[in-house]
Parts: C-alpha cells; structure tokens; sequence
C-alpha cells in the first residue's frame, strides 16, 4: 500500500507540470512610447513656443547639439532641422511664426518615415 502511495506521489511530481503547463498563456501590456527618446521632442517644443511668438532666446546656443542628435537617428530631417533654425535665426519677428509652423509641419511624428508613398497601391496604365 505504501509502494502505491510512492508510485501515485512520484507520478504526480513527474507528471504535474505537464498537466499544469507553464504559466498558463501570454500576458498582454500596453507599451507606453516616451518623447524621452525622441530626438525630436525638444526641437518640436522649440518651435511650437516661436510658432505662439515666443522670441528666440539663448536656446539658440543649443541649436547645433539639437541638430546633432537628431543626425544621429535621421540624417534628412537634421538638414530640414538645421536649415530652418539658420531660417528662424535671420528671419525678422513677424516671419518667425509662419518659419516655426512650416518647420513643425515638416518634422511631425510618422508612423512609418520609409513607407510606399501614398498612390502605391494604383497600378500603371498600359
């Protein structure tokens, strides 16, 4: 009787996990995606304050370190940021807004920065 109690003991241990599984599915989570590491975040928030009027300041000291880091993950848009903040610069006070408001226009968050341009899915006439 013992030596069945044993075996059935035994058997459970061997076979319990199996029955049980391991950790009973997946778990879903939300990801939360931070502006903190968007290279972009601050220069948005730059031109959004000249695009409500707000005058350049000594910020503009940190131009080129904003450029720089923004050439590290996207070259192209370093340029457009590089060129627009030299824009802002010589640009007279009542320009800036609209410099500030085309240059958020160019840089906006996109899903996907190399995908099919938008008529992609029409097929060429023959």
């Amino acid at each position: 009787m013992k030596n069945r109690i044993r075996y059935l003991v035994a058997g459970l241990l061997l076979c319990g996990p199996c029955l049980i599984g391991c950790g009973g599915g997946v778990k879903e989570q939300d990801i939360q995606v931070s502006s903190a590491n968007d290279p972009l975040s601050e220069p948005r928030s730059l031109l959004a304050r000249y695009a409500e009027g707000q005058a350049i300041g000594s910020e503009a000291m940190g131009y080129p370190a904003l450029v720089e880091n923004v050439r590290k993950t996207d070259p192209a848009r370093a340029d457009i940021l590089e060129q627009g903040f030299a824009d802002l610069q010589a640009a007279s006070p009542a320009k800036r807004k609209s410099i500030a408001e085309k240059l958020l226009e160019d840089l906006a968050p996109q899903m996907h920065a190399d995908g099919p341009p938008a008529d992609a899915d029409e097929q060429p006439e023959e």
